[in-house]
């Protein structure tokens, strides 16, 4: 199994953690923050827009769950395909920060909490 690294740098702004992703890790895609290209992705665009590192520090929305970037038509259809659980994504951020939740998934070895 090959090793994750803890990285901070490595937590997309939507809260999943790039890390951990098999396209990350084999050489297909160079992350969230590092995706130029990216430019598709709603969540990223108004996270850099508003200058915060990820979804968790938005100061729109008391829940991020409720914005419609974030919680859109497409997140929800990969959050079923992948069965991924952003709100816990989010909400642990919010409460331990960017280092646990980067620290954690690395020893998870996921890219997302899973729905439970």
């Amino acid at each position: 199994m090959q090793t994750i690294a803890v990285d901070p740098r490595l937590v997309a702004y939507c809260g999943l953690y790039c890390g951990a992703c098999p396209r990350y890790l084999k050489g297909r895609c160079p992350g969230c923050h590092e995706n130029h290209k990216a430019t598709w992705c709603k969540p990223r665009t108004c996270c850099i827009e508003n200058k915060v590192p990820t979804c968790a520090q938005c100061k729109e929305y008391d829940d991020p769950m409720e914005c419609k970037k974030l919680n859109n038509f497409l997140s929800r259809f990969f959050g079923v395909i992948f069965n991924s659980d952003r709100r816990a994504n989010i909400e642990y951020i919010q409460k331990k920060g960017v280092g646990k939740y980067a620290k954690k998934m690395a020893e998870k070895g996921e890219p997302t909490f899973k729905r439970k």
